[in-house]
């Protein structure tokens, strides 16, 4: 799944990976675009049965971890950054009836489902953050508030989500190699 060099937008393709000398700004955004990159080749090609394989104890799912990370992406750029409020299918979810929603529900998503919904995620939040840089850089401050009153800056918002992808990167290496023994650390480019 490597980007094409210019999405049917016109928009320029992400990064692969960060800038061996770059900006700030292109390091957060390269090291965040090849985690979404390595998520994007551990969860590529499968069908049904291997997007909900499980190693025990745990229930989590290569599905579940693109469901999820797709509500990350909108929770954080979408909800938090611009404080605007979640689009389907995130609100009509009863959040406190069903706290881990996306992880369940994705066992009756299709593979091309989950890749679309997460797609759309990640397109969406690269438009959020390729305005806000252009606006007032990696300081603007998120438009939704800590409950201590405190505004995230874009920067510490980028940081927070390359620590959740490298956290679910390294649950789908293991989930993808107990599926079909694909391993390794970046996809082909």
């Amino acid at each position: 799944m490597s980007p094409s060099p210019v999405h049917e937008n016109t928009e320029p393709a992400p990064l692969l990976e960060p800038p061996v000398a770059g900006s700030e700004a292109d390091t957060l955004i390269g090291s965040l675009e090849r985690q979404r990159r390595t998520l994007a080749w551990k969860c590529e090609g499968l069908d049904a049965a291997g997007m909900n394989t499980r190693l025990a104890p745990s229930t989590m799912t290569l599905g579940g971890l693109l469901k999820h990370l797709a509500l990350v992406e909108d929770e954080y750029l979408t909800g938090r950054l611009l404080g605007k409020p979640l689009g389907a299918p995130w609100d009509s979810v009863d959040w406190d009836a069903e706290p881990d929603w996306e992880w369940r529900s994705a066992a009756s998503d299709t593979p091309e489902e989950l890749f679309a919904l997460w797609e759309s995620a990640v397109a969406r939040s690269r438009a959020h953050v390729r305005r806000d840089l252009a606006e007032g850089g990696l300081d603007t401050p998120a438009r939704r508030e800590w409950p201590d009153g405190r505004a995230p800056s874009l920067r510490r918002m980028l940081v927070d989500l390359i620590e959740e992808y490298s956290r679910h990167v390294g649950h789908a290496d293991l989930i993808r190699e107990s599926v079909d023994g694909r391993v390794g650390e970046d996809p082909p480019r």
